[in-house]
């Protein structure tokens, strides 16, 4: 018996999120996912100053927005020739990882986790009995039977009340979830914990960029100076501010995320073998170390990996107008050489062609156009990008760190390294990434305060900055990686402004629909095969599209085949 359910929207980083399942026998045996918001902002752009495109492009979204910025400078700067000194570089990794440390901290606890904490099962559970398993996993010092009894009793008070609040209308007793209610408890008493540290490593961004969550930039460098005795600057004070929340951010991760993480995993471990999806995987990688030219120096580096084989990692140039291409087969937009052709962003085109109904509707037109993504490709192949992209190229460029975390992870979990093919791989990897970026973070604060006291206090370069000295046509690419996944920017400048500017973002390699020639990208692909126990209450394939890490709505419909809503979640 055959079945399409409809959840939308799943929001997420750019917009929203429609994704539409067909389930067989309690599995699903197809998907389609559709983006159900137009962007557009790259009509915006066009005729601008490209040294101001960065402020526009970074907000496209409220939560990826430094590495927007970040992607903005790097394509105006790749188009002209400009390298940034070293302080600048190291800010701007600074800013990069902690925006990632706070990015997948929030995702696991606050978007993630309760599609596998029962939080209402925490109200059964000995608080005593949930400290000694908490203490007998971290040392962290709010794994106390008072602390978790305080939890507790906060949260029955609103049971009791009959409002939950920010964890109203869960799929709370689902038989999906498996935790015993002392786990359940830990991991809502640490969600609580990680609301309010989430909000303090953000500052490293308020203090580098002036503010948060749109931090400010510049092309040539960044737009902060360093005075270690001036009060005006960036002084000793602010920096020894940074490290203390850098340290405090280190201590979270491994005293808290870390041990969650895998605690929680080891109840799951069936979810192994569910949601591989695709076999290949992007990372256009970060971090330089020598600067953004040298790729070889990027800590997290750059490659592709086809066909799930760790023993060879292609090289990626995003210049290279054969690499790269987006399609509009089965996409609300149209192409002046026809549908059937794939551009290079140096030469895409955004041009709306909405041939759907009105929604709301009842079912996408799956056999025509269906969403507002496009369908971007590498060498023709559909790409998996995000932190397991960026893991897997990692492990198999040898990078220690990542090779270390990761083996320690599979003995602990007792799964063998084809687990990380997986919505629990996908899931593992990203806490393996904020392990090594967190300290990571700290070696590059070291080396910028080494600098300093040397010296050396230079963030801004005006070398080829003044439209004077620009040529008539200029082209460029910055390349980096959203904590979601691969993000690039390219630009064209004619005459001193932006003749063109197109965006690929991980959304639109993750989410993004069918090809001309019926290739699944990853959300579709990884649904296959997904266990669905009760169609009206899809918590199993939101797992496998929350491992992505979208964004969330504030609601989910679901509708039964017929059209006629079945069933309505506020969701978490």
């Amino acid at each position: 018996m055959s079945n399409r359910i409809v959840i939308d929207p799943v929001t997420r980083i750019e917009g929203h999120l429609r994704i539409e399942a067909v389930i067989e026998n309690g599995v699903v045996k197809d998907a389609f996912s559709a983006g159900t918001m137009v962007r557009g902002i790259e009509k915006i752009l066009k005729g601008r100053d490209p040294r101001d495109a960065w402020a526009f492009t970074e907000r496209v979204c409220g939560v990826c927005t430094t590495v927007h910025a970040l992607a903005s400078v790097r394509s105006v700067e790749n188009a002209l020739g400009i390298t940034v000194p070293k302080n600048a570089e190291l800010v701007r990794n600074l800013m990069f990882c902690a925006q990632y440390v706070q990015d997948h901290v929030v995702h696991f606890y606050h978007l993630h986790a309760l599609d596998w904490v029962d939080v209402v099962s925490m109200l059964k559970a000995n608080p005593v009995e949930a400290a000694k398993i908490a203490q007998s996993i971290s040392p962290w010092e709010k794994n106390t039977p008072g602390h978790f009894a305080a939890v507790q009793s906060r949260l029955k008070k609103y049971v009791e009340s009959g409002q939950l609040g920010i964890f109203a209308n869960g799929y709370w007793g689902h038989k999906a979830y498996k935790l015993p209610p002392e786990v359940n408890l830990l991991a809502v008493s640490h969600y609580l914990d990680a609301l309010e540290w989430q909000k303090e490593i953000v500052k490293i961004h308020s203090i580098f960029g002036g503010k948060n969550p749109h931090p400010n930039y510049l092309v040539g460098g960044v737009p902060c100076s360093f005075n270690l005795e001036e009060v005006n600057a960036i002084n000793t004070e602010r920096l020894n501010h940074i490290g203390s929340l850098i340290k405090d951010a280190i201590t979270f991760v491994e005293q808290v995320y870390i041990p969650d993480l895998l605690a929680i995993a080891g109840f799951y471990k069936d979810w192994a073998s569910i949601g591989g999806g695709l076999q290949n995987y992007l990372a256009y990688g970060d971090l330089p170390t020598k600067g953004y030219g040298d790729v070889g120096s990027f800590l997290l580096p750059r490659g592709a990996i086809l066909g799930r084989n760790l023993n060879e990692v292609h090289e990626v140039n995003g210049k290279n107008v054969e690499e790269i291409k987006e399609y509009i087969s089965h996409s609300w937009y149209k192409y002046g050489a026809g549908d059937g052709v794939g551009l290079h962003p140096f030469a895409g085109e955004t041009e709306f062609n909405y041939t759907g109904p009105k929604p709301p509707y009842e079912q996408l037109n799956v056999e025509g156009k269906y969403s507002w993504l496009k369908t971007p490709r590498w060498k023709e192949h559909p790409m998996e990008v995000g932190p397991l992209s960026r893991m897997l190229v990692a492990y198999a460029k040898g990078n220690t760190d990542v090779k270390e975390l990761v083996g320690a992870v599979l003995k602990k979990l007792d799964v063998p390294i084809t687990a990380l093919f997986s919505t629990l791989g996908r899931t593992a990897a990203r806490g393996v990434e904020t392990q090594v970026v967190a300290h990571w973070m700290k070696n590059f604060y070291d080396e910028l305060i080494t600098n300093l006291k040397g010296g050396e206090t230079r963030t801004f370069t005006r070398d080829k900055w003044e439209p004077a000295s620009w040529p008539a046509t200029a082209e460029g690419v910055g390349m980096t990686e959203a904590p979601r996944g691969a993000l690039a920017h390219w630009v064209r400048i004619k005459d001193g402004i932006i003749d063109n500017y197109q965006l690929v973002v991980p959304s639109t390699w993750n989410a993004s629909p069918r090809d001309a020639k019926g290739q699944r990208s990853a959300y579709e692909e990884a649904l296959i095969g997904t266990p669905v126990a009760n169609p009206e209450q899809p918590v199993e394939i939101l797992r496998t599209i929350h491992s992505f890490d979208p964004c969330l709505a504030c609601a989910v419909h679901i509708y039964d085949p017929k059209g006629e809503q079945v069933h309505q979640v506020q969701f978490y």
